[in-house]
């Protein structure tokens, strides 16, 4: 979205998390892994590591980060919310690439038909243009 290529698939390989295109992101995924865990002394290491390499406000917040998307995660999983129609066009290449369709929850969203399928890569730039331009609009505001 911002121009810069990242490897989406280190969210899901620690092995590529280090060279993907965002900064830390070896260590981020480290945190982020043992905080959904239930292994204590990793947890312990991977918080540790974060704030020896980034500093203890930078564990705060990405603590905050994990926090929240899991939170946001365990309502939208309990009540059964699908994806909206442009958010499953933009992101159906990357959940198939990744694998997220195989989780409990891709059965709230239904697969995608032929058309939508066809007209995906088509739409994928469209949406995207008025995903930046809604968001350029939000930073202007603040």
């Amino acid at each position: 979205m911002n121009g810069h290529p990242v490897d989406l698939h280190a969210v899901a390989d620690p092995e590529r998390a280090a060279a993907c295109g965002v900064a830390h992101a070896a260590v981020l995924l480290a945190l982020a892994d043992t905080m959904v865990g239930e292994d204590e002394a990793t947890l312990a290491r991977a918080r540790q590591r974060v704030v020896a390499d980034l500093g203890p406000a930078q564990l705060v917040d990405a603590a905050a980060v994990v926090s929240n998307f899991e939170r946001m995660v365990r309502i939208a999983d309990a009540t059964g919310i699908p994806l909206d129609d442009p958010v499953e066009i933009m992101t159906s290449d990357v959940r198939d690439g990744l694998g997220i369709n195989r989780f409990t929850a891709a059965a709230n969203t239904p697969a995608a038909g032929w058309v939508r399928k066809a007209l995906a890569p088509a739409l994928r730039p469209i949406l995207g243009g008025v995903l930046r331009f809604v968001g350029s609009r939000r930073r202007n505001r603040e």
